[in-house]
């Protein structure tokens, strides 16, 4: 895997197992492998920024709490994680799968991220099935005082 495909692979990863829920990766990662904690999870907060309109200048919209962790494995792959919330566990899984899939991209997408991203894309298209029944659509009778 060349360095820019492997970059994005880590990307789309990490972003994955972000938005992952944490109870369903500590079933697909049950057993937490040998590592060392170069950061222990710990919590923080980040500045969120908006656009108006997604195009005008940028605001500082509000903050949001995070969990981050940084581990080495045996193999001396650095995994990184950084996930929404209070929940150190999830932050650690993160960055125990991010290093692991340095190792081995093949089999961690497989047992862990394939199986991920198909649940991601059921919810989205749930909630999109739930949004479309909302839907009101809108027509306007012609009373022929524009002729």
């Amino acid at each position: 895997m060349s360095s820019e495909n492997a970059q994005e692979f880590r990307r789309a990863a990490l972003g994955l197992l972000a938005r992952a829920p944490a109870a369903r990766l500590a079933e697909l990662l049950d057993a937490l492998p040998a590592h060392e904690l170069l950061r222990a999870p710990e919590i923080g907060t980040v500045m969120l920024r908006g656009r108006a309109g997604g195009t005008g200048a940028a605001f500082n919209l509000g903050e949001m709490t995070v969990t981050r962790a940084s581990i080495r494995l045996d193999s001396g792959a650095v995994g990184h994680g950084y996930v929404q919330g209070r929940d150190r566990t999830h932050a650690l899984r993160a960055a125990l799968i991010d290093a692991m899939g340095q190792d081995d991209p093949a089999g961690v997408e497989q047992r862990i991220l394939a199986p991920l991203r198909a649940e991601e894309a059921a919810r989205r298209a749930e909630t999109a099935r739930d949004a479309a029944k909302t839907r009101v659509e809108f027509f306007t009778l012609v009373r022929g005082e524009d002729e």
